[in-house]
């Protein structure tokens, strides 16, 4: 598992004050950079070696809205590893508050070549994303 650590900015609250929802799937895309960062590797370098992982289902369910400068904690972890698919899921609360889980939430990525075509996960990007014990992120977003 990691923790990233997110500030909500004024542009991601909508007219009531709080964050907009569709914001939270921003929240965990940041957070999987963040997980891939921690265990060594980038997006950037496995889009270079000509893979993708697309987004093929998202959801979130929200329990507690969070608001305008707060600061986010994004736990992400590995929910499930598949031949072809990396499963991600993610609990976020504000700093602080641990007992008060804003909101959880899951994607299923697909791995596609350059060519848009499914293909094994490579060995490399297994052994990066198996779970291991929690380690603990200190991101912040700028």
């Amino acid at each position: 598992m990691v923790e990233a650590r997110l500030r909500v900015i004024y542009g991601d609250t909508d007219q009531m004050g709080v964050v907009y929802y569709a914001n939270y799937f921003r929240y965990f895309e940041f957070a999987r950079s963040e997980f891939f960062r921690a265990h060594g590797g980038s997006y950037a370098d496995m889009e270079r070696s000509g893979l993708q992982l697309p987004v093929a289902e998202a959801s979130c369910q929200y329990k507690s809205p969070a608001r305008y400068d707060d600061l986010l904690v994004i736990r992400v972890q590995v929910g499930e590893l598949r031949r072809a698919s990396i499963v991600f899921t993610y609990e976020l609360f504000r700093e602080g508050e641990p007992r008060t889980l804003l909101c959880t939430g899951r994607t299923l990525h697909a791995c596609i070549k350059r060519d848009g075509k499914p293909t094994r996960l490579p060995d490399a990007i297994i052994q990066l994303m198996k779970p291991s014990e929690p380690t603990p992120g200190s991101s912040s977003s700028p």
